[in-house]
């Protein structure tokens, strides 16, 4: 028997036999060839053989040696090389599952899978992504500088990559955050185009969900990313193409150090829970300015009228479809309501024209409750005109109910009887005793946040009048206590964000009681002043809500009128900003211990590092920083008088960028630009051309919104449009 016969079995030596056969002996050396069974590793003709002809000690026989004599690789029949899986390598006959029959794999196999169609899916997915990304920039970038619409709206659709569209809503928005009122103002329009026709309900949940997460980095660059991205959520909201659940679904999952949760805690509380805050939120950045609810409600009356003739509903819902004001549409309800209450003949049509709109979603449920809502609210007073307006409204309601499209649970109860009012006085004496052991407890915790919390359980709809009492109540129980409690009062006052409509209701209430208020506390004309100038000061009130609130007591003589005189005489002080802050012992909203010295000296110091070359989103962390609102006119004079002397032109960039973020307002950055007037002649001295920079500097503000085009320095140092006064002067100290 042959060597190689010796250790193979019959069904290997039939194998090796018809590789032999078929192999081409021309195309091998005569050495190369070799009977040994590879899986031979004591065969003494095996490569690892010293014996071996091949083996590297054993010189060949003859002058002439084998070209594949150092050849490292198995030289049988069949081509096996080193396989992914660890098998087919030197000497071996491959894998167990290895057929030699030269099947392939079936891609039409159902069980047939490749990785490399996944991973190229993969690569074209992310390419596509990262092309749709720079695609989303650009239109961006486009529609801010030529506000189309429609052009904008096209190329998105052109773009047929519905499932990236969530990227482009937070690619907007995000941009839109670092910009000014304007360009936020358009992209909110924008998304409440593209909603539903381009841009699916769910990609812009998600688009808004991906900013909320990102909060923390927008805040890197954006100081105020948290109210403004809160702002831009309350707008979607208020616009209908985002849900209120939103909020509660997303505050769900965010981690509680994240800034999402104070973006959604800010837009919940300090923008979506305040009365009338729709009309508010929709022209938050100066938009729909010319279109006044007087408008609207012209519009609104106009329509319902031309439509009790014609009965067209279809051309009704487009015509209230083009208002575009879905935050009002509870105005149609009620005005459609009254109006069939008052012409019995236009009942049926008018009921008809809210179900179609409710059931085609143009006017959605809480809206529809609200315009009800309105109407029992002063159902009192519609019974002067229409004697039986309870009834009349108590069967609509019903009617409504019965069809399906109200929610009569959601109506407040409209009773037939008088009673009502008892019921109204009964909440307010639980509210006001509630409201009085929160403010103790506060004066003792000084918790503020606790305070919140109090107030959003009590008040959870957040009443107008329960706000006024809680005004009332808190300065009432700080009036007849110390120092102390008197600045705790006006920082939870600044504190609570309360609207300005029902914080000037709760001063009316003040003053109007203070005859009896002054039986107790002797001083109180002289306490209501200073708690006046102070929410002036905090920015509580504007200058003219304090107009306001002197015009309701008109009589010389009236405590009112005192009150509010000395108030204004207050704040016309030299200094009154820093005097009115301390005017009870404490810091107020700035840190404790600052002097006014101290505060030049630390803007100073910040304005110099900024033009030695510091960054202008630190510059603005600085000033916010700083948390004296009231003294920014102090950084406009300084940046200024810098950019008249060095003729730097960063500084007008970085106050561009406050007044964009609205950082400094235009009150403050008024009364900055009169304390340079007052102080130019002072200032030629050291800059010849002082005068005519300033004017060339006024003309410019004007022109970027910072100053009303009336504004002029009068000599002096009066703004003879606005009233501004100079009393904070001191520009030599200052420099």
């Amino acid at each position: 028997m042959d060597f190689s016969e010796k250790y193979m079995s019959n069904e290997h030596q039939e194998q090796y036999r018809s590789a032999s056969e078929s192999a081409d002996p021309s195309s091998l050396s005569p050495l190369m060839i070799s009977t040994a069974s590879p899986k031979s590793p004591r065969s003494p003709r095996s490569p690892r053989s010293p014996r071996s002809p091949r083996s590297p000690k054993c010189k060949p026989c003859g002058s002439q040696s084998s070209p594949l004599k150092n050849l490292r690789h198995s030289h049988s029949g069949k081509h096996s090389q080193p396989k992914k899986g660890g098998y087919g390598g030197k000497g071996t006959w491959g894998g167990l599952l290895d057929s030699e029959d030269g099947c392939v794999d079936d891609i039409n196999d159902p069980n047939y899978v490749t990785d490399k169609e996944d991973i190229k899916f993969i690569i074209k997915r992310s390419e596509k992504f990262e092309d749709f990304k720079k695609k989303a920039i650009v239109m961006v970038e486009e529609y801010f500088a030529n506000d189309d619409l429609i052009s904008t709206a096209n190329e998105l659709r052109e773009l047929d990559m519905l499932s990236y569209s969530f990227y482009f809503v937070k690619k907007l928005v995000s941009i839109a955050m670092d910009r000014r009122d304007k360009e936020k103002e358009m992209a909110s329009i924008l998304l409440s185009s593209l909603y539903g026709d381009v841009i699916d309900p769910q990609q812009l949940y998600k688009g808004f969900q991906k900013l909320v997460e990102s909060a923390d980095d927008l805040i890197v660059d954006i100081p105020n990313a948290v109210d403004i991205l809160a702002l831009f959520i309350a707008r979607a909201v208020v616009d209908d193409i985002l849900p209120p659940s939103f909020l509660t679904k997303t505050m769900a999952y965010l981690s509680k150090d994240s800034k999402g949760v104070d973006v959604i805690k800010r837009a919940e509380k300090g923008y979506l829970s305040a009365p009338l805050h729709a009309e508010t939120i929709e022209r938050c950045w100066g938009g729909s300015k010319n279109k006044t609810v007087e408008d609207l409600k012209a519009k609104i009356n106009d329509l319902l009228v031309e439509y009790v003739v014609s009965g067209d509903v279809t051309e009704a819902s487009r015509c209230i479809k083009n208002l575009n004001v879905p935050h009002f549409h509870h105005e149609i309800v009620k005005r459609a309501v009254l109006m069939a209450m008052e012409k019995k003949q236009a009942e049926s049509r008018l009921l008809e024209l809210l179900k179609r709109s409710s059931e085609e979603g143009l006017i959605n449920s809480s809206q529809i409750s609200k315009g009800f809502s309105r109407i029992i609210d002063s159902v009192d007073d519609l019974s002067l005109d229409i004697p039986n307006a309870k009834v009349l409204l108590q069967s609509l309601i019903s009617k409504a109910a019965s069809e399906g499209w109200l929610c009569a649970s959601s109506l407040k109860s409209l009773s037939l009887h008088p009673g009502k009012k008892a019921v109204e006085d009964n909440t307010l004496k639980a509210f006001k005793k509630k409201a009085e052991s929160i403010i103790r407890e506060y004066f003792l915790s000084g918790d503020i946040s606790e305070v919140s919390c109090c107030l959003e359980f009590e008040n959870s709809f957040s009443v107008a009048e329960l706000n006024a009492i809680f005004v009332k109540k808190l300065i009432t129980l700080a009036m007849d206590r110390k120092n102390r409690e008197k600045e705790m009062a006006s920082v939870l006052l600044s504190s609570l964000c309360f609207p300005s409509d029902d914080v000037v209701s709760g001063f009316i209430m003040l003053i109007e009681s203070a005859e009896d208020t002054a039986l107790d506390i002797p001083v109180v004309v002289e306490d209501l002043a200073m708690f006046l100038a102070r929410a002036e000061v905090d920015e509580v009130l504007t200058p003219q809500e304090l107009e306001e609130i002197g015009s309701h007591f008109p009589g010389v003589d009236s405590i009112g009128n005192k009150v509010t005189q000395m108030a204004i005489s207050l704040l016309k002080a030299r200094l009154s900003g820093e005097r009115i802050l301390r005017c009870w012992g404490g810091g107020g909203s700035c840190k404790n211990g600052w002097t006014i010295e101290d505060v030049k000296d630390k803007i100073g110091k910040l304005l110099e590092e900024f033009e030695a070359g510091g960054g202008t989103r630190e510059a603005c962390r600085c000033i916010k920083e700083l948390s004296m609102p009231f003294f920014h006119h102090e950084v406009v004079k300084k940046a200024l008088v810098v950019l008249m002397e060095n003729k730097n032109n960063r500084m007008w960039c970085l106050l561009r960028q406050c007044f964009d973020m609205q950082l400094i307002t235009m009150n403050q950055m008024s009364k900055g630009f009169v304390r340079v007037g007052e102080c130019i002649d002072d200032l030629a001295l050291d800059v010849p051309d002082a005068k005519k920079q300033f004017d060339k500097f006024v003309e410019r503000a004007k022109v970027e919104g910072w100053l009303d085009s009336s504004f002029g320095v009068t000599g002096s140092g009066q703004d003879s449009s606005s009233g501004v006064n100079g009393s904070d002067q001191d520009l030599s100290n200052g420099r």
